[in-house]
């Protein structure tokens, strides 16, 4: 593979240290020209289907990209903003928050933010990086719980602009901080500030991302993650197994995926006479289609019609300040050693120093 035009190389520069901050992707247009394009990159990523290749092409090309695009534009078109897809506004957000949280507490880094799908793309914010003089940067993915279908995939892709780069830079990437006690205590507090307000629901459904059950047997820690967040959002929010449930949704395809599904068990539950349920989705940082569309939608109307009387959806983090001192926890932690603290300035120092002392000899 032929390397990159690059920034030429200074010998004894300085390092400087940068943050990437990855999501999964969206349309740059709720149209289905955009969301063909975005599925057709986002489809044929063999981390998100593991079957034989060649057949799943001739699916993907033969029938999924003729008929889906003008469905799923539609889904999109119902939660798009003025700002654009609300996945790229809140990941975009977190970024510059990020980078004035960091700035707060004397980190001198530099953050961006990339899409694993359609832009802006984790190669060209690597790009940009490196033409800004970066040497060292830390991945951090906007997944908490870690699956290969997500987490792995962001790493291919910095792998894959590595293999084209001749300068790398010193890499570091964050797996998973699906049990860090800061991200649980701001999902904790959002639920807490939901029930102040609103009351307690007679359960809370605890919806994560589905994966095929196959991942989980060949290794996948996705499912194990979950139910731990799951449980210890429980613990902090002094819940029972009976008050709460986890469930999985946005299902593609026949095969098994983990259960329970989130629609059919909040079916099950508007039959069974419960009356309300709160709705909340720690696998996502940012509200997207899955949440604010297939949730807040199509869940909330199958639950109602089922039965159920009233049906609450709790948004995802975004950018709340305590999340966004979570993840600036979670960064910090990654990097350490790398020296990213300022220095103070010599000369302010020494004058410092010099007033300490004559301040000193005075009393």
């Amino acid at each position: 593979m032929p390397f990159s035009t690059e920034p030429p190389y200074s010998h004894g520069q300085a390092p400087r240290t940068g943050v990437l901050l990855c999501n999964l992707g969206t349309p740059d247009e709720p149209t289905p020209k955009a969301v063909r394009r975005y599925l057709a990159e986002f489809l044929s990523d063999q981390r998100v289907v593991e079957i034989p290749r060649l057949l799943w092409l001739l699916i993907l090309h033969g029938i999924i990209l003729r008929f889906r695009p003008a469905k799923s534009a539609a889904k999109y078109a119902s939660i798009w903003t003025p700002e654009g897809s609300p996945l790229k506004v809140w990941t975009e957000r977190q970024a510059k928050l990020l980078q004035g949280w960091l700035g707060q507490r004397n980190h001198r880094v530099s953050v961006r933010w990339a899409m694993r799908y359609g832009s802006t793309s984790i190669g060209s914010q690597l790009d940009a990086m490196k033409a800004e003089g970066v040497t060292r940067v830390l991945v951090v993915t906007a997944y908490p719980q870690y699956a290969s279908a997500t987490t792995a995939s962001v790493f291919d892709a910095v792998y894959h602009w590595a293999q084209a780069t001749r300068a790398l830079p010193e890499l570091r990437f964050v797996n998973h901080y699906h049990d860090h006690a800061d991200y649980i205590a701001a999902l904790a507090s959002s639920v807490q500030r939901h029930w102040k307000k609103n009351g307690k629901p007679d359960k809370l459904v605890m919806s994560f991302h589905g994966v095929p059950e196959r991942t989980l047997k060949l290794g996948d820690p996705y499912h194990c993650e979950c139910f731990k967040t799951a449980r210890l959002l429980a613990t902090q929010l002094g819940l029972s197994k009976e008050q709460y449930q986890v469930t999985f949704q946005s299902r593609l395809g026949r095969a098994k995926w983990l259960e329970p599904y989130t629609e059919p068990t909040l079916i099950a539950m508007g039959k069974a006479g419960i009356k309300r349920v709160d709705v909340i989705c720690p696998g996502f940082t940012s509200d997207c289609l899955e949440t604010l569309e297939e949730i807040n939608m199509e869940a909330r109307e199958a639950f109602l019609h089922a039965g159920g009387k009233a049906f609450h959806y709790i948004p995802c983090l975004n950018d709340d300040p305590e999340w966004i001192s979570a993840l600036c926890n979670v960064t910090q932690q990654h990097l350490l050693g790398w020296n990213t603290l300022e220095q103070p300035d010599a000369r302010a120092l020494a004058t410092s120093r010099a007033e300490a002392l004559a301040g000193g000899a005075t009393n």
